[in-house]
């Protein structure tokens, strides 16, 4: 991990997952996009197939809170076959991810709406995957909280206080949505960046005032009756989660995406028809006590997967629009410079999928 010494102040504080020098990099103009346009419009990509994979290994990276997709193993049962090693890799959150696809070391991976917005400001080529479906009850498992002994007894008694939460993640863009719910800005608070593994001890022990965090880290607080919610992220309009690639690797391996896609959209409709068995996953893969997974799965959802579609891209558009306008990023971005060419989208994409 990247010391925080050499992270940048000022108007760049916001990208504090990135060094200085992927900071420096979103200097220059974004050409790639043409790049992949122009080696895509001479091919036929209805009709992809195994031939088009060039990659003989995968590198995913995944977050420290657990990837059913890892746990599961369909990917490599998939892949061995023809040939393909898939090598997993974990991270604290997602911009720690991204910091790894920028440095090489990541392939494809899973992260929120954020991370990939703040990478696109700091320069790393990366590419939209597919992203996903939300319900009227996401959002129950991201809970901005505070120790059972806090005074503060309501979310509109936040201003002022020290946040702990990892800049630049998919909590970055919850507390910035309910700060404006309550006419707050993301200036009437103080952030404290730090990822949500690390702060869960000190929060335990009530050194923390303020804690943004998700499962499983808040069922383990529930289960030692140490947290008190103040509110949760449901109804914050975040377009939800997707996966990034790293734009040559996507370019080079179409026939890869497709299969991740297909390998994804089943699992979510096998994971909502055995939740027991995620479950159990959970305790034999994450090291969870029961009740802590039985907690967990009382909120998770698996809504399935959502393709790359025009109103999603308009959806991620509004979110890294926000940010510039709040002052959180230096520079407004397109999420179109991020997009693989339509056409691969539909090519890689399942239909049912692509609204």
């Amino acid at each position: 991990m990247i010391k925080r010494r050499r992270f940048l102040n000022v108007a760049t504080s916001s990208l504090c997952g990135f060094s200085t020098a992927y900071l420096l990099n979103s200097c220059s103009p974004q050409s790639s996009q043409n790049a992949v346009q122009t080696s895509f419009s001479n091919s036929s990509t209805a009709n992809l197939n195994y031939s088009d994979i060039k990659t003989k290994v995968l590198n995913m990276g995944y977050q420290s809170a657990g990837d059913l997709f890892r746990n599961r193993k369909v990917l490599e049962k998939r892949l061995e076959p023809l040939g393909i090693e898939v090598k997993w890799l974990q991270f604290a959150q997602g911009p720690q991810l991204m910091e790894g696809m920028r440095a090489g070391r990541v392939d494809v991976g899973s992260v929120g709406e954020t991370p990939p917005i703040f990478a696109q400001v700091a320069g790393s080529d990366l590419v939209y995957v597919v992203g996903t479906q939300r319900t009227p009850t996401t959002g129950r498992s991201s809970v901005i909280a505070v120790p059972l002994e806090s005074p503060l007894k309501r979310f509109e008694e936040i201003k002022g206080q020290e946040v702990y939460f990892q800049k630049g993640s998919a909590s970055h863009y919850f507390m910035l949505r309910a700060l404006q719910s309550i006419g707050l800005t993301i200036n009437d608070i103080k952030i404290k960046s730090i990822p949500t593994i690390e702060a869960r001890g000190a929060f335990l022990e009530g050194r923390i005032p303020v804690w943004m965090t998700g499962d499983p880290h808040y069922a383990i607080a529930e289960k030692m009756g140490r947290i008190r919610v103040l509110r949760d992220s449901v109804g914050l309009d975040s377009p939800g989660g997707y996966y990034i690639a790293e734009r040559k690797f996507a370019q080079e391996n179409p026939g890869l995406l497709k299969i991740i896609i297909e390998e994804l959209h089943a699992l979510d409709k096998w994971a909502e028809a055995n939740r027991d068995e995620v479950k159990k996953l959970m305790i034999t893969e994450q090291k969870l006590d029961e009740d802590v997974a039985a907690r967990v799965m009382s909120r998770r959802t698996f809504a399935g997967r959502r393709g790359l579609s025009p109103a999603l891209i308009v959806e991620q558009q509004r979110v890294a629009d926000l940010f510039f306008e709040a002052g959180v990023i230096p520079k407004k971005i397109n999420i179109r410079d991020a997009l693989l060419p339509a056409d691969l989208y539909a090519a890689i994409t399942p239909p049912e999928i692509m609204v």
